[in-house]
């Protein structure tokens, strides 16, 4: 027995057939509309953690306006976004994707969330068949060894934000580093990433501490990088660990012994959070500054009508992403992974967020990155003025060259 929808179309057709009649095949195609399965993406983010002002609730924002300026639908489907909290643990991470997956047919997920969990995504991803779009975190890992077929590293990893930075300040004359380091796979990496960069130019690691996620005290860590006698604090963490990291920095006036704080990992709404009296002058890699140019401001302005807020580079990239996503879907007329990850790398990405960038064989997007410094309190006009950019790292100078990479993806 059909059901009442089912019976509608089926009634539908049959009288278009015999009547050919404009009016009834009009509203059977609105019938079929109507009841058409939704095009379901998910996107995964920190709500209330140490990484919400990251991603948060404005990346999901950030998605569900990329849909609704699509045009809401893609191969005839209503576009429907899904959104979870990952409370910062993996396996809570794994188990939602897992259901989205079995249970809500989603096509896609994207995340902005820690290292760890993204590479729990990438495996879930390869036994699923389906794309992940990584924009918050940054282990290079996800191009590395841990590469997929059907995984996508957007807006920036370790490698960039630690080659940007050290590189900067080293050939400034900053050579002695101490390593402040976030406890897992994401501070290690960017860790490890910037200690390449300072021992291939001549400089020298002289100590580092770890800490745990979401630490409050960091005096002694503090203590240590002034005992160690060397000229940069490097801070391999992120969101509030930064920020409290630089806050106490400062009480404990680390600028006064000439002892340069650079944090490899910071967003402007940790700018915003601590106040440029604290952030002033603090050198940094980013990929994107919402008052960088007209097609930067554009987005923003629409951005901060739905939020409130400007976006973090994370938020902007997730927008730029799903855009990406759903044209490739068009383009290729379906929504096999397969076919719709050949469209995402043959077409580059030209928008605010990217000039030429390009989805490599490993999944790297590459692009380019931009080095700032955190604006003094005389300087900014304004409550989201924060920052400026001192110079554009091309994107062959800010990622990894894809002959080194280890994914064994590429051909080599």
């Amino acid at each position: 027995m059909k059901s009442s929808s089912g019976l509608k179309r089926w009634v539908c057709a049959h009288l278009v057939a015999a009547c050919s009649l404009t009016a009834i095949a009009g509203t059977c195609e609105a019938a079929d509309k109507g009841n058409a399965e939704p095009f379901r993406i998910g996107v995964i983010v920190d709500m209330s953690g140490v990484y919400s002002g990251i991603g948060g609730a404005g990346g999901v924002a950030a998605v569900k306006l990329a849909a609704q300026d699509f045009g809401g639908t893609v191969l005839g489907r209503p576009i429907e976004i899904l959104s979870a909290d990952y409370q910062n643990k993996v396996d809570v991470t794994a188990t939602k994707v897992r259901s989205w997956y079995d249970q809500d047919d989603v096509q896609a997920v994207l995340e902005s969330t820690d290292s760890a969990s993204a590479l729990a995504l990438q495996k879930l991803g390869v036994e699923k068949r389906k794309i992940t779009i990584f924009a918050g975190s940054a282990t290079t890992e996800l191009t590395g060894k841990q590469c997929s077929p059907y995984g996508v590293h957007y807006v920036y990893d370790t490698y960039a934000l630690a080659n940007g930075t050290a590189r900067a300040l080293v050939q400034a004359g900053y050579k002695r580093w101490f390593f402040l380091t976030a406890d897992y796979a994401f501070g290690n990496s960017l860790q490890g990433q910037a200690t390449r960069v300072v021992q291939t130019m001549g400089g020298d690691v002289v100590g580092s501490v770890k800490h745990p996620l979401s630490a409050s005290d960091f005096a002694s860590y503090l203590m240590q990088a002034q005992a160690s006698k060397a000229q940069v604090v490097g801070l391999a963490d992120a969101g509030r660990d930064t920020q409290n990291a630089v806050k106490q920095a400062a009480e404990f006036g680390l600028s006064r012994n000439n002892l340069v704080v650079a944090p490899l990992l910071i967003f402007d709404s940790d700018l915003k959070g601590m106040g440029l009296k604290t952030a002033q002058g603090l050198q940094f890699t980013t990929a994107f500054y919402w008052d960088h140019d007209d097609q930067t401001r554009a987005f923003a302005k629409k951005f901060y009508s739905a939020t409130g807020k400007m976006p973090t580079m994370v938020q902007a990239g997730m927008y730029s992403a799903t855009m990406h996503y759903l044209s490739a879907v068009r383009s290729s007329g379906t929504a096999d992974s397969d076919k719709v990850m050949a469209t995402m790398r043959a077409t580059p990405i030209n928008d605010f967020f990217a000039k030429d960038g390009r989805i490599e064989a490993n999944g790297l997007m590459v692009h380019d990155m931009y080095l700032a410094e955190a604006k003094k309190p005389s300087e900014s006009k304004g409550e989201w003025d924060l920052l400026k950019i001192r110079s554009v790292i091309p994107k062959e100078e800010a990622f990894e060259p894809l002959a080194e990479s280890a994914c064994p993806l590429v051909r080599k």
